[in-house]
């Protein structure tokens, strides 16, 4: 099995490493991937902010593809069916989280592409558990940032309220999907972005937002809520200023650089501040069956899964718009974006 792996912590950089064809365990199914988006979760882990990774690891979590084979005792899943794998792989189903419908929260969880081997790769084993038939909608490179970008951002949109104004830092992969879902929702979408980003901003612009400008720019009118994407703790205070009395921000990351201090006076008058974890599978359910209906359009760039580490690298750098989703059956002869 071909794959892109990281064999120590913090490289930074992957290697095309050929790997042991996996094999489903009891309650697993292999899968061939078809396309695996490339998440900043999986920069986090290469990296090395998410530090304990299994080594060697093969990264992405936004994996979709082609039931090859089934554990015993999978039910509900046929050979040739196209699913999903998400980031959370796996949960223990015995602890009071587990037991409490927030899975997200398991002691014991493990996930994809850092506890997990995934969807770097021409083939990946999953939980069965954790995945999830596709809307028949979206093709394969299309389908993939739904599974994080698209997971993530609707749990932290529920997360912000009902607000009518609300305003999402950082207008990257899951900016741009739940941008969408927010004004198909009636919202008032305000988009922060890097100062000078004037192609960030256009782009929000035509996804619906009715404002967008720098991360250091105050909006137009009071917000009612928030979501934080990008990993910055210095937009937590920028994102309390601009937030309106009783409002909410919402840190959807899963790694954020350090929060610096700030005045109680900005979060005061009832202002509250609150952090996504993983997502559930409801979660999961319930966005892939709204996402055709908003619709939603993801905006891909595709690379063949040998060229993972441009593919990172122009997301670090933030030269994308929307996401970059890597193609194992695509030669770098093939390559896009």
């Amino acid at each position: 099995m071909h794959a892109m792996a990281m064999r120590a912590a913090a490289e930074g950089r992957l290697h095309q490493m050929d790997l042991p064809m996996p094999a489903p365990e009891p309650g697993q199914i292999l899968i061939r991937v078809r396309a695996c988006g490339v998440c900043r979760t999986d920069l986090h882990v290469v990296d090395g902010d998410l530090t304990e990774p299994k080594l060697p690891i093969v990264p992405g979590h936004e994996i979709v593809g082609i039931v090859e084979a089934l554990g015993d005792g999978v039910d509900g899943f046929t050979v040739g069916d196209r699913v999903g794998v998400p980031w959370l792989g796996w949960s223990c189903g015995e602890c009071a989280y587990c037991r409490s419908d927030r899975e997200n929260l398991c002691d014991r969880a493990r996930y994809t592409g850092y506890q997990i081997d995934g969807g770097y790769a021409d083939y990946a084993v999953a939980d069965a558990r954790y995945c999830f038939p596709l809307p028949a909608a979206y093709g394969d490179a299309e389908a993939a940032p739904l599974l994080c970008a698209g997971l993530i951002g609707y749990r932290a949109l529920r997360m912000a309220g009902d607000g009518r104004r609300l305003g999402i830092y950082g207008f990257g992969a899951a900016a741009h999907i739940i941008c969408q879902v927010a004004v198909w929702q009636g919202r008032s979408v305000y988009a922060f972005t890097r100062a000078g980003d004037t192609d960030a901003q256009a782009f929000a612009r035509d996804l619906g937002a009715v404002w967008a400008g720098s991360s250091e720019d105050a909006p137009p009118e009071e917000l009612d809520a928030a979501i934080i994407f990008a990993p910055v703790g210095a937009l937590l205070p920028a994102a309390l200023r601009a937030t309106a009395r009783g409002g909410i921000v919402v840190c959807a990351g899963i790694h954020m650089s350090d929060i610096p201090s700030f005045p109680y006076r900005i979060l005061w008058e009832e202002r509250t501040v609150r952090s996504v974890a993983n997502l559930t599978r409801r979660d999961a359910v319930e966005f892939l069956e709204l996402a055709p209906r908003v619709p939603v359009r993801t905006h891909v760039a595709s690379y063949p899964l040998d060229q993972a580490n441009r593919a990172l690298a122009d997301l670090r750098e933030g030269r994308l718009q929307g996401a970059a989703v890597l193609l194992p059956e695509v030669d770098s002869a093939g390559a896009q974006g």
